[in-house]
């Protein structure tokens, strides 16, 4: 299992059905990295609604692959709402871009996709 990421809740869910298993982590790699680079442009493009709409979208499967984040997302759901700041949901949204890349690249190791 990889550093960057954490599977008990998947595998919880997934009940020992391995192909189910795949199937999360497939889904995660092909939501979640797209869905970080959009909060991300809309953070840099001053767009606070759509960073808001894209961190909340991202909350559950951020908890469920343990990637301990959520500080980060609430910074900017917070930022979203007070529009001030724009260093701090900058900086929040390169803590989640590079974990998630982080945890990107050791899924795909280690599920070999």
């Amino acid at each position: 299992m990889g550093k960057y990421y954490n599977l008990d809740s998947v595998n919880e869910m997934a009940g020992g059905d391995d192909d189910f298993l795949k199937i999360i982590v497939q889904t995660f790699l092909e939501e979640i990295p797209p869905d970080v680079k959009a909060m991300i442009e809309a953070i840099d493009n001053g767009n606070p609604n759509l960073a808001y709409q894209f961190a909340h979208k991202m909350k559950p499967n951020l908890e469920l692959f343990g990637l301990n984040l959520m500080d980060q997302i609430l910074l900017i759901e917070a930022w979203s709402k007070e529009n001030k700041n724009d260093s701090v949901a900058q900086e929040a949204g390169n803590k989640i871009s590079k974990k998630v890349t982080l945890a990107e690249a050791e899924l795909k190791n280690d599920f070999g996709l």
